[in-house]
């Protein structure tokens, strides 16, 4: 491999990882259509090479969240432990399939989820303006109103239920664990976006350990691209995730979701 390349990964790599780190999604949704499309990968390929730059991106993004708001550690490990062996259960489907239709399907399960987080940042609008609304008018809450439904509580046994479901999409998709727990954690459990990424990541560094090993067993991971690009991701991961704690929330769930927009956008162009 040449320096040039080994430089345009290390570059492409810190872009990456500014992003993941923003957007708490690892930086693998972004690699995956970059690799097929200006590499030419094979869907299971670039999948397999993505890991070996997100595993450790993930890690330190969850370091740096960790640094501004604690992580529950039982949580994180419940979940963590459901996601373990379903993620090699998803890597081994992944891997016995045609790869065209692998990456139809990563890029149908992408677009369905930036709906669902166009829809959650919409709402979150509404009630923003609602409650604003009734501030400027003086409204106040009267007895005969319905006091707001408590959220239910994250526990480790429910962190687990989503680890396994997690962890299946994990290793079919090579990432997308994370990407489905942070909208299911924020809507469901009501928690703030930054602490539903940092949770979310944490969740899926064991899973994606094992996808890593399976895909390289495989043959499907190629390191010199892998590497480099891991490099200049752990460069950026801490810029992106001091960002993160400064945006809006609503800002942040738009630009979770203009993201996947974008990367559906891009498999479609590789079909």
């Amino acid at each position: 491999m040449s320096l040039l390349v080994i430089a345009a990964c290390l570059a492409a790599g810190g872009l990456i990882g500014f992003m993941g780190g923003v957007l708490g999604i690892g930086g693998g949704l972004i690699a995956i259509p970059a690799l097929v499309l200006l590499m030419g990968m094979s869907q299971q390929l670039a999948q397999g090479t993505a890991l070996i730059m997100v595993l450790p991106a993930i890690t330190m993004a969850v370091r740096k969240y960790n640094q501004q708001t604690r992580i529950d550690k039982r949580v994180a490990a419940a979940g963590a432990a459901g996601a373990v062996l379903f993620t090699w259960v998803g890597a081994r489907l992944a891997l016995g399939i045609d790869s065209g239709v692998l990456r139809r399907s990563f890029a149908v399960f992408l677009f369905f989820i930036a709906l669902f987080y166009v829809w959650q940042t919409w709402r979150a609008g509404r009630v923003a303006a609602s409650k604003q609304k009734r501030k400027e008018q003086g409204a106040t809450q009267t007895q005969t109103q319905k006091p707001a439904r408590a959220a239910p509580a994250f526990t480790p046994r429910r962190a687990s239920v989503l680890g396994m479901l997690c962890g299946t999409l994990g290793g079919f998709f090579g990432v997308g664990g994370a990407v489905l727990a942070v909208p299911i954690i924020t809507s469901v459990f009501r928690l703030p976006q930054t602490m539903a990424q940092a949770l979310a990541l944490s969740m899926v560094i064991p899973g994606s350990t094992i996808a890593l090993i399976t895909y390289g067993w495989a043959g499907q991971a190629n390191w010199m691209v892998g590497l480099p690009m891991a490099i200049g991701s752990l460069l950026f991961v801490p810029v992106g995730v001091r960002l993160a704690y400064k945006l809006p929330e609503r800002k942040l769930r738009a630009c979770f979701a203009l993201m996947l927009f974008a990367t559906v956008a891009l498999l479609a162009f590789e079909s």
